[in-house]
């Protein structure tokens, strides 16, 4: 190729979160008098777990091996670093959740609780509309009542929700960035974000999504409640729980005017949304089976976040603008499993990442 450069790459302001423009560059000059300097450094964050899911370190650059396009490439960066994380919690309270808030509130607070000092956590809840509940903060008091005032609302925009998330407020994030994704998938009231546009620009962020998922489907009771509003529609939907426990079962779906969720299809699309997500982001998917199965996913997620092998490479061949290019990842150790991007899209001035 034929502007690699030699020598380690100078990392910018977030740490190994972004690529390092190349140590002898050839800048140029726009129109504008303005001095870019353009790299085709690609790097990305990599998590190695044993068959356990724990994380597995002490590993070396010699241990790696990248592929573009089946195409072996040469490590051109490599760093092991300790470091805090920022984590954003968004928390489903459409009605379908109703009957599990209580569980989730408990595997958020169980999640703040794993944290050490210096991470952080900003908390969003989502219904129809997107809640920032507050901002990052290391504040576990703080954290602790945002979560609580989460409340059962009307509708699901989790299309929308992820969009603003990923596309808004990661952007104002530094450093190493994650979201866990409370959710059964469902989407009902997205208008301006689809599961293809969200599904597509995760594969493009600096941030790795672990959604937690919940299985609502046998919990449903009704879509929208007839537009009760918040108060109304966590009542109902409580009274509807003691009711379907007075008769020895649930009771059948009806319709509001949020429109009814129940269907087979609906609750398979949400799960494969959620997986599409983990996978394109290079993150993990998690099935809220039972509470201890969480404090230890959660465990995991923590240390990953905190101890992710940053590797990059120049492709020896770039590419032209708007190419999608194939990533794997090895690692030359048995056992293990690796967690990386598998794609990422030259971008136009050739300088985008696989993930950070």
């Amino acid at each position: 190729m034929s502007d690699r450069r030699s020598g380690p790459p100078v990392l910018g302001g977030d740490g190994i979160r972004r690529p390092a423009a190349n140590p002898t560059p050839t800048p140029a000059a726009d129109g504008d008098g303005i001095i870019r300097v353009e790299t085709n450094l690609i790097t990305m964050p990599v998590s190695v777990l044993d068959r356990d899911g724990r994380f597995v370190g002490g590993l070396l650059q010699k241990d790696f091996r990248i592929f573009e396009n089946g195409v072996e490439q040469k490590v051109d960066f490599f760093q092991s670093v300790e470091k805090p994380f920022t984590v954003v919690l968004m928390i489903d309270v459409s009605p379908s959740t109703a009957f599990r808030i209580d569980e989730i509130h408990q595997a958020a607070i169980s999640f703040i609780d794993q944290l050490r000092p210096s991470d952080r956590v900003m908390v969003v809840a989502f219904d129809e509309d997107v809640q920032i509940l507050t901002r990052p903060t290391n504040d576990k008091r703080i954290l602790r009542n945002a979560i609580y005032r989460t409340e059962i609302g009307d509708g699901t925009g989790l299309y929308e929700a992820v969009d603003q998330v990923i596309n808004r407020e990661l952007a104002q994030i530094q450093g190493r960035k994650a979201v866990v994704l409370f959710s059964d998938g469902v989407d009902t009231t997205s208008r301006h974000a689809s599961y293809q546009s969200t599904v597509a620009d995760v594969e493009e962020i600096d941030a790795l999504v672990y959604p937690i998922r919940y299985n609502t489907q046998n919990d449903n009771y009704g879509g929208g409640w007839g537009g009760g509003g918040r108060g109304n529609t966590r009542r109902q939907a409580r009274i509807g729980g003691i009711i379907g426990i007075l008769l020895g079962g649930n009771l059948p779906t009806m319709g509001g005017g949020g429109g009814g969720r129940g269907s087979s299809s609906e609750y398979d699309l949400g799960r494969k949304y959620l997986e599409a997500l983990a996978q394109n982001s290079g993150g993990r998917n998690f099935e809220a089976d039972t509470t201890a199965n969480l404090d230890a996913a959660f465990s995991g997620i923590a240390e990953e976040l905190r101890r992710q092998y940053s590797l990059g490479y120049y492709p020896e061949h770039v590419g032209q603008a708007g190419e999608r290019k194939q990533i794997r990842v090895r690692v030359m150790r048995p056992n293990v499993v690796v967690r990386a991007k598998n794609s990422y899209i030259v971008g136009q001035n050739n300088d985008r990442l696989a993930g950070t």
